[in-house]
């Protein structure tokens, strides 16, 4: 009788235990609500201090209000500059930001292909050690290669070996293969591709600002 009360005790302390743990979610999403439409980013666990920080920008609404300040069609477009937030038509900007920067954190699973989400940084003459932005980002929109031209990458020294997956996700979707193993890249867009596409085509000025602003109106951790 008393193991039978022990057993049912042990039971419904376990159920009650797993119903009101939380679980834990492994992957980490965030939304971009733009004035082009929303677009959803999923962030890699394997670069963790990119992972963090951006997680900690985002609840601290520190990109709430910017603008995609850098837009090249068939390249990228890029936001992050707090200086941006409420910048004058035609002013420079690029420049602003924490007071830090991150260290590097290259993997060759993650590559520049359309939709990926990566670190802007200063070029190496300044910064050898290839450390990120503490703030400003970019989201790949690139062009479509075929192998031919991947090859020609890779006898020039631009780019080591493609592995299957990159020549799959260069020839077909497309991205900008010269940026990999340069600038981290830190996570993927899973939804808003067209986003993308709408804000790449914007008309520019000569230092690749668009004429009419286009801003990140709210970013939020989503599921």
């Amino acid at each position: 009788m008393h193991k039978t009360k022990f057993l049912l005790f042990s039971a419904l302390y376990l159920f009650f235990t797993l119903i009101h743990t939380p679980m834990v979610n492994a992957q980490t999403y965030a939304t971009l609500e733009t004035t082009s439409g929303n677009i959803k980013i999923k962030l890699y666990d394997d670069t963790p201090l990119h992972r963090d920080n951006f997680i900690k920008l985002v609840n601290q609404g520190y990109y709430n209000g910017v603008l995609f300040h850098r837009v090249i069609s068939g390249f990228m477009i890029q936001t992050g500059d707090p200086n941006s937030r409420n910048a004058r038509p035609g002013q420079p900007l690029g420049d602003g930001g924490p007071n830090y920067t991150i260290p590097a954190e290259f993997s060759p699973e993650y590559f520049h292909k359309k939709g990926a989400i990566a670190a802007a940084r200063l070029s190496d003459d300044v910064n050898p050690k290839k450390e990120s932005s503490g703030s400003q980002f970019y989201i790949v929109q690139g062009k479509v290669y075929n192998l031919s031209q991947l090859e020609s990458l890779e006898k020039s020294n631009r780019h080591t070996a493609f592995t299957e997956i990159q020549k799959e996700s260069y020839t077909t979707t497309g991205g900008v293969p010269h940026l990999d193993n340069a600038y981290t890249v830190f996570g993927e867009v899973v939804e808003g591709l067209e986003t993308i596409d709408s804000i790449a085509s914007a008309t520019t000025d000569q230092r690749n600002r668009p004429y009419t602003d286009i801003r990140i109106v709210k970013a939020y951790i989503s599921e």
